[in-house]
């Protein structure tokens, strides 16, 4: 049997939250079906511990075969779509095998389809990427339609969906350019679409057509940096928490953690908290960092340390040693933690690190 840390740090995966969340993005996009996007394990989040939970989503989107393969074998029968595609033709007899959906975005890709000559491979849904404007992948608009009449003469592709993805949808700027050039291109088209991202369904309802693709607001996380995740109704799936292991009392003009970052103005006790950037904690995060001790909002101090963060309890005079810390959840959310530290929420919750205890609960 592997030892368990003895650490108290320990990530907490709630599947009800998951569920709740899906549920969000069924009302708001009531007509279209949901892929729940579960790539780079889940958002951190465990794949097959998310999947069980959403369970309920028409799809799942992952990065690589071997997440594709893990769900089908696992016993999902949804779409699992590989949101790349392949990298090379010798993988097409096993995602054929596996009944995997590959979204074809440049045309080498086409022609792994083109030179398939095996007829024992089943026929493979194509997600067809069409370039609106994000300029990352997908098929330049003057070649749209010649590459669409192309896989359209494949024998081995058994349907075509049509996608694209949105570079603003969280921005001022919105979709209505990269829309309006989708809409443009596939205008009489008789193929299913699918173009919302997590932002896109909260904000543009006429982009929700046949396929959604909710990521990040799964996990309770909001995609836009101005609206906070209370907002749009959806709860995080992830509490990461840890304890105090030791207190120390500073006087005026002491100093704590690595640089001597932070300096006490007036007597200050400090908690050091079993979690650091080994752990996932952005580094980059300095004093001021929103962090709840005993269930009180407080804030960070200092340096983090590669085991180690420091946080303040001078207004906490119950904290102690062994006292709980959320470092984020349902009382600090994950994305004013990644604004503090000036990245985003999804970085947070994919750095969880392995030697950070998992557990899942229902609730």
């Amino acid at each position: 049997m592997a030892l368990q840390t003895q650490r108290p740090i320990k990530a907490f995966i709630h599947g009800a939250a998951l569920r709740r969340n899906l549920g969000i993005v069924r009302s708001r996009a009531p007509l279209s079906r949901v892929m729940a996007v579960v790539k780079a394990n889940a958002y951190g989040h465990g794949l097959l511990r998310v999947a069980e939970a959403l369970s309920d989503a028409d799809g799942f989107a992952v990065l690589g075969l071997d997440e594709a393969i893990a769900l089908r074998e696992a016993g999902y029968d949804q779409t699992i779509m590989l949101l790349e595609g392949l990298f090379h033709a010798d993988a097409l007899k096993i995602a054929s095998a596996y009944r995997l959906s590959l979204v074809v975005h440049n045309e080498q890709q086409l022609q792994m389809f083109e030179a398939d000559n095996n007829p024992g491979n089943n026929p493979v849904e194509v997600f067809m990427k069409v370039n609106s404007g994000m300029n990352r992948l997908g098929f330049a608009p003057d070649i749209f339609a010649t590459m669409l009449k192309r896989l359209e003469g494949c024998t081995n592709v058994i349907g075509i969906t049509l996608m694209t993805h949105f570079a603003n949808a969280d921005e001022s700027i919105g979709i209505n350019d990269q829309l309006a050039l989708f809409n443009q291109l596939t205008a009489g088209s008789r193929y299913p679409k699918s173009l919302a991202n997590s932002a896109a369904i909260c904000r543009y309802p006429e982009a929700h057509a046949d396929w959604v693709r909710p990521g990040i607001m799964l996990y309770g996380s909001s995609p836009f940096s101005d609206v906070a995740a209370s907002s749009l109704d959806i709860e995080p799936a992830m509490t990461l928490t840890s304890e105090i292991i030791a207190v120390q009392s500073l006087k005026p003009g002491d100093s704590v953690g690595y640089g001597s970052l932070f300096h006490a103005d007036s007597p200050t006790r400090v908690g050091v908290v079993a979690c650091g950037y080994a752990d996932g904690y952005p580094r980059h995060s300095l004093t001021g960092t929103p962090i709840c001790v005993n269930g009180l909002i407080t804030r960070t101090l200092g340096r983090v340390s590669m085991d180690m963060i420091y946080v303040d309890i001078t207004e906490i005079p119950n904290a102690k040693i062994g006292s709980p810390v959320e470092l984020w959840g349902k009382q600090v959310s994950v994305d004013a933690v990644a604004q503090a530290a000036g990245t985003v929420g999804y970085e947070l919750l994919c750095a969880v690190a392995p030697r950070v205890t998992v557990e899942f609960t229902d609730v």
